[in-house]
C-alpha cells in the first residue's frame, strides 16, 4: 500500500514540476494546482532529492530552470502521458481524446497567457494537438466566425456576436506610454498641463484596445494628432521607444516588450481595462476537443 502511495506522490510531483516549468512562479502554480506554496516547495524539494539535482534557481522575483530541469521536462511529460493512458485503460474509459484544435492568438498572448492555459490541458489531454496561428488580436473573433480557427484568445468586445461564446481568462489594463529621453515633444509632456493636441499619438488600428483609446480621448477632451494606427500591439511599443510619439497599449504587451526599458508610463487618468478570454462558436462547444479546452479555461480565471 505504501508503495502505491509513493507512486501517486511521484506522479503528483511531476505534474507540479511540469506546471512550474511553464509558469516559472511558485505562487501561480500553487494557485492553479490547488496546493499551498509551502506544500509545493516540499514536493519540488522531494523531486530534487530523488533526482539528485537542483531543478530551479529561485530569487525573490523569478524562477529559472536549471539544465537538469530542461532535461527532465520531456521525460516528465512522457511519464504523465503514459500514466494517464494506463489509468484510462484500467478504469475502462474510452480512448483518450485525439485530434487537432486550430487556435489563434497574438504573439504576446502566445507567451503571456497561452502557457498557463495549456499546461493543465496538456497534462489532461496529451494526445490533442494544437495548431497555433498568431496575428493581430483585433481579427480574432472574425477568424472564429469565418471558421478559419476553432478557438481564439481575444479581447471581449463591447458587442459580442450572438453566435460566439466567450470565457474570461484575464483582465488587461492599458497604459499611455512615452519614449525615455529625447523627443521633439518631450518639453510639452513635462508641462503640468500638456497640450495633448500637438503631441503625436500611436494607437491600435482597430479592436477593443482602439475602442478604449477613443473613450480615453473623449474623457480627456483630447482631439488626438494621430501619427500612426498600428495593426497589432507589439509595434506600438517599438515605435514609441523610437521616439515617434505617445502610445496607448495593453500592459501585458508593454511588460513583455524587448524595448520596455526605453519607454515610460505617463501618470494620466486611467484607461478602462478589458477582459481577455477564449472564444469559439457556440456550436463548437459540442466538439469534445474544444469542450475539453473550455473546461480548463473555465478554471483559469481568478476574479480580481
Amino acid at each position: 500500500m505504501q508503495q502505491g502511495n509513493d507512486a501517486f506522490m511521484n506522479i503528483k510531483s511531476l505534474q507540479l514540476f511540469i506546471h512550474l516549468c511553464d509558469s516559472k512562479s511558485f505562487a501561480k502554480t500553487a494557485s492553479a494546482m490547488h496546493i499551498s506554496p509551502s506544500a509545493l516547495s516540499r514536493q519540488i524539494q522531494k523531486l530534487e532529492a530523488e533526482t539528485g539535482q537542483d531543478l530551479f534557481v529561485r530569487d525573490n522575483r523569478s524562477v529559472e530552470l536549471t539544465p537538469a530541469a530542461k532535461k527532465l521536462l520531456p521525460v516528465a511529460l512522457r511519464i504523465i502521458g503514459e500514466w494517464q493512458a494506463y489509468n484510462s485503460q484500467l478504469k475502462g474509459m474510452e480512448e483518450e481524446l485525439k485530434g487537432e484544435i486550430r487556435l489563434f492568438c497574438s504573439v504576446t498572448a502566445s507567451y503571456s497567457h497561452l502557457p498557463n492555459l495549456l499546461t493543465e490541458f496538456r497534462i489532461q489531454h496529451p494526445f490533442i494537438e494544437l495548431k497555433l496561428q498568431t496575428g493581430d488580436p483585433a481579427t480574432a473573433i472574425e477568424r472564429v466566425m469565418a471558421d478559419d480557427v476553432d478557438v481564439a484568445i481575444s479581447a471581449l468586445p463591447e458587442q459580442l456576436p450572438s453566435r460566439i461564446e466567450f470565457e474570461t481568462i484575464s483582465e488587461i489594463p492599458l497604459s499611455v506610454i512615452a519614449p525615455v529621453g529625447v523627443s521633439h515633444f518631450v518639453d510639452e509632456l513635462q508641462k503640468e498641463k500638456p497640450d495633448w493636441s500637438v503631441i503625436p499619438f500611436i494607437v491600435p488600428e482597430s479592436g477593443t484596445a482602439r475602442g478604449r483609446a477613443n473613450a480615453w480621448f473623449k474623457k480627456m477632451k483630447i482631439k488626438p494628432k494621430i501619427y500612426a494606427q498600428i495593426s497589432g500591439h507589439e509595434a506600438i511599443v517599438s515605435m514609441v521607444a523610437l521616439g515617434c510619439g505617445v502610445g496607448i497599449a495593453p500592459d501585458v504587451v508593454i511588460n513583455n516588450s524587448p524595448v520596455k526599458e526605453k519607454i515610460q508610463r505617463l501618470k494620466v487618468a486611467p484607461i478602462r481595462p478589458f477582459k481577455l478570454g477564449v472564444c469559439c462558436k457556440r456550436s463548437q462547444l459540442d466538439n469534445p476537443l474544444v469542450q475539453a479546452l473550455w473546461k480548463v479555461a473555465q478554471s483559469t480565471y481568478i476574479a480580481p
